[in-house]
């Protein structure tokens, strides 16, 4: 391809991340990876010698790719028939020639142009997902540990953009990792099968492979045999490209393209509430995270003294542009009719080829957002702190309303509740007011209304609920999968 026509990914900061993964050249290499494995399955069964699966491997060699397809002229052929799939049999017809004329019979025969595109999607895909497991794993393991470091460190709850309740860091990190280990386990549980079919469904093609091998040894089979005999060389095409056999033929039947956008829409969701988070609490007047930094990192272009959140901005671009590729998706899948689509199916093509490239460049992002983030403990208490008392009142007035008697029509409650609006962040004034509007009883929980008792009430520390719980819960997911053959190693450090 001509270097000015080629897609660096100018206009998708990042992208080179996902480099090689999910561009064209690889979408090239998976199709003629398709066809090849083909020939390789068809000599497994006896159908053509082994001579010619060999020749037509050795196409798949970078210095036979790179001399015998030009994707740009793909392109541009591709509009001729309406797939890629068209001009790169003819190119690869034209390199198995170069090698061995006598195997170029062997190639796409019982095929049709939508098994072979359909399988090579599946297969970058099935490449891709080593890549987003490692970097996944990698970013869950820096959260986990940031969950144990911090899950002592109070911070404000929000709710609808305003101080709730207390609670800590470590939780917080604890609710990114789960939401990112749910999104992480369904892409584990995806599944990616060979396309088949033939020209409209019926297997026809891939039949008649075998009635020919009859014919030629003037023997009979039954349709029930030569039927299983098709299904084996499926099978065995999909072992020749480690995916798993098709369950059924999929043409208009989509499912395996929307599970694996809907995983990878969860993965960038997943991401996108973590980015939104970091984006929030690193504004200067809250300051409780920073972004790794690093040289160029974060700079702008009129104003040097503005540290920028990069990762989180281009994370947070990932999750916003996630739902419209989809989107694109289901439309398409929904729009498939008869047995081959009339134009859903292309839809399909660039929707996950974007989404995927996009994936693999977040989920790399996110890695290094975790194992490098900063966390300002300190500054995360006087915010919360900040709040004073107020930001205890559900448990200070479920405490307190049986001692507080109404008077001048106010209520219990609401004679708390203006105790604590008065006092602002002055926790001593909250407790004189409060020991000022209590009796002599006890409280809800059977305690002395004492300064100390008001004071304990007063203790954000006191009204974490089950934090420590909700975190080793998640820490024990966490482990369980790290114990796994492959799983990670916790890593990750902050300051």
């Amino acid at each position: 391809m001509a270097a000015q026509d080629a897609d660096y990914g100018l206009l998708v900061p990042g992208a080179h991340r996902a480099r090689g993964l999910a561009g064209d050249r690889q979408v090239l290499r998976c199709l003629v990876r398709a066809e090849t494995a083909w020939v390789a399955a068809q000599a497994q069964l006896g159908l053509v010698p082994d001579s010619a699966a060999e020749a037509v491997a050795d196409v798949l060699t970078d210095e036979v790719l790179d001399r015998s397809f030009d994707l740009a002229d793909l392109a541009e052929r591709s509009e001729l028939g309406g797939n890629p799939v068209i001009p790169m049999l003819a190119d690869l017809r034209a390199a198995v020639r170069e090698i061995d004329p006598e195997a170029v019979g062997a190639v796409h025969r019982g095929l049709t142009s939508q098994d072979v595109l359909d399988t090579a999607l599946m297969l970058v895909l099935r490449e891709a997902l080593q890549h987003l497991d490692d970097s996944l794993s990698q970013a869950r393991s820096a959260l986990a540990g940031l969950a144990q470091r911090h899950r002592h460190a109070l911070c404000a709850a929000r709710t609808l953009t305003q101080h709730a309740l207390p609670t800590t860091f470590g939780l917080r990190c604890a609710q990114w990792l789960e939401g990112l280990a749910d999104a992480h386990e369904r892409l584990d549980r995806l599944s990616t099968p060979v396309a088949i079919g033939g020209a409209a469904g019926t297997l026809a093609g891939s039949q008649a492979l075998f009635e020919q091998q009859e014919d030629l040894q003037r023997g009979s089979a039954c349709s029930a045999q030569l039927s299983e005999q098709v299904l084996q060389l499926h099978a065995a095409w999909a072992r020749q490209l480690g995916l798993e056999e098709a369950p059924h033929v999929w043409h208009t039947a989509r499912q395996p393209v929307l599970d694996a956008g809907a995983a990878l829409g969860s993965v960038c969701a997943a991401i996108g509430r973590i980015a939104d988070d970091v984006l929030l609490l690193s504004r200067p007047e809250l300051g409780e995270l920073r972004e790794p930094t690093g040289p160029g990192r974060g700079v702008s272009s009129a104003m040097p003294q503005k540290q920028n959140p990069v990762l989180s901005v281009q994370l947070k671009r990932t999750a916003l542009s996630a739902p419209q590729l989809l989107a694109s998706l289901f439309t398409a899948a929904s729009s498939s009719v008869d047995e081959r689509p009339d134009g859903a199916w292309h839809v399909e093509w660039p929707a996950l080829q974007q989404l995927l490239r996009l994936s693999l460049t977040a989920c790399s992002q996110l890695a290094e957002l975790a194992q490098g983030l900063r966390v300002d403990v300190e500054r995360m208490e006087e915010n919360l702190r900040a709040s004073g008392p107020a930001l205890l009142s559900e448990r200070i007035v479920t405490a307190l309303k049986p001692a507080v008697q109404e008077a001048d029509g106010a209520t219990g409650a609401q004679r708390i509740q203006a105790v604590l609006a008065r006092a602002g962040a002055d926790v001593e004034a909250a407790v004189d007011g409060l020991a000022e509007i209590t009796g002599e009883g006890p409280d809800a929980q059977g305690h002395a209304l004492d300064r100390q008792r008001l004071q304990q009430l007063c203790d954000p520390r006191g009204y974490l609920g089950a934090a420590d719980l909700l975190i080793d819960r998640t820490l024990a997911r966490q482990d369980e999968r790290e114990a796994l053959p492959g799983g990670g190693a916790r890593t990750g450090e902050d300051s």
